[in-house]
């Protein structure tokens, strides 16, 4: 399927976006059965999105709007946001023009709206391949890096390294996310990039490393750059914070005993 798995993944096994759709299709014959055998309609959603993907995508439109059919007799009973937002995101895949446009947007304001964040960045990444290939790349490279940046934090390699593959096609740089990244902060910049991680100005910062604001603007620019992000907001992805009980060590202070 496009961005991993066979269709509906019967058992359950854990999907990380690897693989393409075309050609994948032609195990749609493994789909679960009706939801009342499964017990479970929502899983039979997920699978049939899985399938109206890779049936667009390897130009199988016919099967893609059976399932489609399918899958809005479900999502429109269910009527929640996730359910709105994954039909609305199904019939995209099999629009074009300024209703596909409509229907990307839709569901992407849906997915806003509920927890599933894997979800909504599925869409988004759906949405940004759409519009690079329709030239409309800085549109594109904005739906296409908050999805790089979602499957990042998720762990979803494979749909990062997706996402990844596009944004440079839109001719933006960007560097894969791995600890050997982190590893390349200087000592300073590691404590720089882990302050600002939890949230404090570039003032506070500044204050408790005795140093000037300007100081730690140039340092942040610099992790910026080693770690493949954007923006502050975009270290919180990158530099996991231990919870509270949670014996997993913080990237930053791993790479770096200050």
């Amino acid at each position: 399927m496009a961005g991993g798995g066979r269709a509906g993944n019967p058992h359950g096994r854990r999907r990380t976006g690897r693989g393409r759709g075309a050609g994948r299709v032609r195990h749609q014959g493994a789909l679960p059965p009706p939801p009342h055998t499964l017990g479970h309609p929502g899983f039979f959603g997920w699978a049939l999105f899985e399938l109206i993907e890779a049936a667009a995508r390897s130009g199988q439109p016919e099967t893609a709007a059976a399932a489609l059919d399918q899958l809005a007799e479900r999502t429109r009973a269910c009527g929640t946001e996730w359910a709105l937002g994954t039909e609305a995101c199904s019939r995209a895949l099999l629009s074009d023009g300024r209703q596909a446009d409509a229907l990307y947007r839709e569901a992407i304001e849906h997915l806003r709206r509920c927890r599933i964040t894997v979800q909504l960045a599925r869409s988004q990444l759906l949405y940004g391949e759409w519009l690079r290939r329709r030239n409309r790349r800085l549109e594109g490279r904005a739906q296409l890096r908050a999805a790089y940046e979602a499957f990042s934090g998720a762990g979803a390699g494979g749909f990062a390294e997706r996402a990844r593959r596009e944004l440079q096609a839109t001719g933006e740089t960007v560097r894969k996310r791995t600890v050997a990244a982190v590893a390349e902060l200087t000592s300073q910049e590691a404590q720089i990039a882990g302050l600002a991680r939890d949230g404090h100005t570039n003032d506070e910062i500044a204050a408790q490393l005795f140093i000037s604001p300007r100081t730690v603007e140039w340092h942040l620019g610099n992790v910026f750059a080693k770690l493949g992000v954007s923006s502050r907001r975009h270290l919180r992805s990158v530099l996991t914070s231990p919870k509270p009980g949670t014996p997993r060590r913080d990237p930053v202070r791993a790479a770096h005993r200050v």
